[in-house]
């Protein structure tokens, strides 16, 4: 019985996935899902910086400076989540020839590269009264960097050529082989002596303060919003630019 109650649920997400598969499909759903996520975004982003900058209590250590973390956090979790999910898409267009997921991965990039520049930049932000320096060549802000790098030439490559079959096809590539670089970022506090803190968030427990704690997860999920809602629009905009000649396009945007 519950393999038969398996099988359904795997052939139901099958026809899910190969449903809106075809930009066709997706398009009117990605306006959806932008709309919503845009709304969550600045919703979540008001109510997160409030309980962060004017609730959470000031840190006994770093004063009034560690607040910035409400907004590195956030932005530095996402460049690594949303690199993976760049590459994860590469991945499904290479093996399934999915066009849609070469867009996805397109629409991924940019905002991710925004998250990694946001990260390094408050990073040195905090960095400068905590460690008397903007930046160092510690483990986890050098892997970061080569991040925002592996982002830059993820999108440069998939531009250079005027075959887009063959931009998506090198440019995953990229994608691919850049993802170690994400569990090196996520584990270079434990594997080398660094600068950096460890993390103050650990599966089951938490070291910070339960209104800070609170205070990084709405930023984490506004950003998350924020993220969703850019790589929808940015998708949607792919879309029309590769399918500018389709009849259903012309019904879609009137």
């Amino acid at each position: 019985m519950a393999r038969t109650e398996q099988q359904s649920n795997d052939k139901f997400a099958g026809r899910w996935f190969w449903r809106y598969a075809s930009p066709a499909a997706f398009y009117p759903l990605a306006g959806k899902i932008e709309n919503v996520c845009w709304v969550l975004a600045c919703l979540l982003t008001l109510v997160g910086l409030y309980v962060g900058f004017f609730v959470a209590p000031t840190d006994a250590t770093q004063g009034e400076v560690y607040r910035v973390i409400f907004i590195h956090v956030p932005a530095a979790w996402m460049a690594m989540v949303i690199y993976l999910a760049m590459a994860f898409w590469a991945g499904t267009g290479l093996v399934l020839g999915t066009r849609l997921s070469f867009m996805m991965s397109h629409a991924l990039a940019p905002t991710g590269a925004i998250m990694a520049v946001v990260a390094l930049w408050t990073g040195a932000l905090w960095g400068r009264p905590t460690w008397g320096t903007y930046w160092v060549w510690d483990a986890r802000i050098t892997s970061t960097l080569i991040l925002f790098f592996l982002y830059v030439g993820y999108m440069a490559l998939a531009a250079a050529f005027d075959d887009k079959k063959k931009g998506d096809r090198a440019s995953a590539l990229i994608a691919l082989v850049g993802a170690i670089n994400v569990p090196i970022i996520y584990f270079s506090v434990k594997w080398w002596t660094t600068l950096h803190q460890g993390s103050s968030v650990r599966p089951g427990s938490s070291s910070m303060a339960t209104t800070m704690l609170w205070a990084m997860l709405i930023m984490t999920f506004a950003f998350w919003a924020y993220c969703v809602a850019a790589a929808m629009h940015r998708l949607r905009t792919q879309i029309i630019e590769r399918e500018s000649g389709s009849a259903w396009l012309r019904e879609a945007v009137k």
